[in-house]
């Protein structure tokens, strides 16, 4: 059983994948204020969940997405036929650094996904290139709100405090124009429906893959509950290239 099945039936009661409400999702979303049509490009898309609701909230933008996981993809693709929007969007599956544009797009996202360019900073010049001068881009990432332990930073990762993110994030010619930074509830609600849908599938499909499913969610349970739970933060960043 790969990670990639994991993470789709972990997402499956929670096809955000990010500890972001439906609401803040939209308001996120209605802050970019796209034009008529708008071209959009979702890095890292999943099941396409953020790039779905951007081509409903602007009815005359088309769309991009990429992403590793032919799941996911086939998830998003048979939404994308129920809303009516397949027409509008394009779905690639590849690594989100292997992605070429042929045009620049006016918004791209890259929403828990800077892992595929080794980083925030490193992220955030590729998409430089990928986006028009007066370009938008939404990126969420982790950053500690208090600091960790060494153990605990070993386990998560290196991230900076909330001023740190964004300083680090406008360092390569941006502005950030708006943010979210996700409350507690967000985070509960993540990540109970990460473990919870894992457990329930595992129980629905007893044998060698349940056990792995089920192995993953306890294992990602305590190091949330034991380990990150009120010491991880979130945030959305709205953001405009300087030039």
């Amino acid at each position: 059983m790969d990670r990639s099945l994991i993470s789709n039936i972990a997402h499956s009661d929670h096809p955000i994948a990010a500890p972001v409400s439906a609401a803040n999702l939209d308001k996120l979303l209605r802050r970019t204020k796209l034009g008529e049509g708008a071209r959009i490009l979702d890095l890292g898309c999943g099941e396409a969940m953020w790039t779905l609701r951007a081509l409903e909230l602007f009815p005359g933008s088309t769309a991009d997405g990429v992403d590793i996981s032919s799941g996911a993809l086939a998830a998003a693709a048979k939404d994308a036929e129920a809303r009516g929007l397949s027409e509008r969007i394009r779905l690639h599956e590849m690594g989100a650094a292997e992605f070429r544009a042929a045009e620049p797009y006016d918004l791209v996202l890259c929403v828990g996904s800077t892992h595929a360019f080794d980083g925030l900073t490193p992220s955030l010049h590729a998409i430089r290139q990928l986006t028009r001068p007066e370009g938008l881009v939404l990126v969420g990432e982790g950053y500690w709100e208090t600091p960790p332990s060494p153990e605990l930073e070993a386990e998560i990762g290196k991230y900076p405090d909330l001023a740190g993110l964004v300083a680090q994030a406008e360092e390569p010619g941006y502005r950030t124009i708006y943010a979210h930074t996700s409350s507690s509830a967000e985070w509960d609600e993540y990540e109970w429906s990460w473990t919870g849908s894992l457990v329930r599938w595992a129980m629905d499909n007893p044998g060698p893959d349940g056990d792995t499913a089920l192995a993953a969610a306890l294992e990602h349970r305590d190091m949330w509950l034991k380990g990150y739970r009120g010491k991880l933060g979130f945030v959305t960043l709205l953001l405009r290239h300087t030039s």
